[in-house]
């Protein structure tokens, strides 16, 4: 069995891919304020800031700051997925179990990555807002709703026409 290590850095900034166990569902874009509410909640007993994200229909990137202090993610990303996955069985959608009886929506692991310095947030940054072009979704950045890449137009960061359908450049790792 590989031994998955992870980086604890107490206040410190990291780069997230988390998956749902089916490839093929568009669960998480279908019940995008599902997700949302999860967010907030979690937020509001463990807060941390979202620097950017995005929302694609089986998978997300995000990009978390924690508070000083704290590098307890793992503990914040349970959450998350624990409320999402009672949001949606409540809702009415079914969910499989697994062989312990619980819900396996989700994938067990997701990718971390510790952000090193502000190339390396850069890189990561547009890799998220390039990531539904990459996947076909949209062939603008700006056309994919579920993004914070709308935030970061409204405050100047970005170019409404940034990576619009090009495929060139270096977006991420």
């Amino acid at each position: 069995m590989v031994n998955y290590r992870r980086n604890y850095v107490p206040g410190g900034t990291y780069f997230f891919t988390v998956t749902l166990r089916d490839r093929s569902s568009r669960l998480l874009t279908a019940h995008i304020g599902l997700l949302h509410e999860a967010f907030r909640v979690v937020r509001s007993k463990h807060p941390f800031r979202i620097d950017a994200i995005v929302v694609l229909p089986e998978h997300l990137h995000a990009i978390w700051t924690l508070p000083e202090g704290d590098d307890d993610y793992p503990g914040r990303w349970r959450a998350i997925k624990s409320v999402f996955t009672h949001a949606v069985v409540k809702s009415g959608v079914a969910v499989a179990r697994n062989a312990k009886g619980e819900y396996a929506l989700w994938q067990r692991r997701y990718w971390e990555h510790t952000i090193a310095d502000e190339r390396d947030f850069r890189q990561h940054m547009d890799y998220i807002h390039f990531n539904p072009v990459k996947h076909g979704w949209v062939k603008h950045a700006a056309n994919w709703p579920h993004s914070s890449f709308h935030r970061h137009l409204k405050l100047g960061i970005l170019p409404p026409d940034w990576a619009g359908g090009s495929e060139e450049g270096n977006f991420g790792e």
